[in-house]
């Protein structure tokens, strides 16, 4: 058992899981906030709340270069941060997210699949002239089939793709290495 804490005590994974766990929290705030004024807080309109995970991101990046490397962040460093906060944040954001629409109120869900379904029906003549009949009623019973424990595995991997190059930003934006070309040799 002391492996393990010791493995998880060092502060490249530390810090960004603590700030992962930080930013989960304050996108499941977002989302109880969207669903107190009344909107659904499922799908489009809770895709506002990537910048909060952009916003942890950048601060874990600039929290760990100026406290634990001492004005030196390497681009792998900034990478490993980005990833890991953006995991952890989209996996408790994730869960909270299921819990709430499983345990407190269900019928968030079902209005979700509703605006999905009429977003469909709306679309139907364009997507039925892209992708084909057939494909267009695979959509449409897909979405009627969908079940609740997906939301966790879509906020992941939406999080996920969406993240790359916002991380790749913030990573050559924060780097700061003691060596390099154009350095001057004391």
């Amino acid at each position: 058992m002391n492996a393990i804490i010791q493995y998880f005590n060092k502060p490249m994974l530390k810090l960004p899981m603590l700030f992962g766990l930080i930013t989960g929290v304050l996108v499941f705030a977002f989302f109880l906030g969207i669903y107190f004024m009344g909107i659904v807080p499922l799908g489009n309109n809770k895709i506002l709340d990537f910048g909060i995970h952009v916003i942890m991101m950048a601060s874990a990046c600039w929290y760990y270069r100026k406290k634990v490397g001492k004005g030196l962040l390497h681009l792998w460093e900034a990478l490993t941060i980005c990833y890991i906060v953006n995991t952890i944040a989209s996996f408790i954001a994730g869960w909270l997210i299921y819990l709430f629409v499983t345990y407190v109120d269900p019928t968030i869900f079902t209005r979700y699949l509703a605006e999905m379904a009429t977003l469909l029906e709306a679309g139907k003549a364009e997507l039925v002239k892209n992708i084909g009949e057939a494909e267009y009623a695979k959509m449409f019973a897909s979405i009627q089939q969908m079940d609740k424990s997906e939301i966790i595995t879509d906020e992941i991997s939406k999080k996920t793709v969406m993240a790359i190059i916002p991380i790749l930003i913030i990573s050559l934006i924060f780097r700061q290495q003691d060596y390099g070309v154009f350095h001057k040799k004391a």
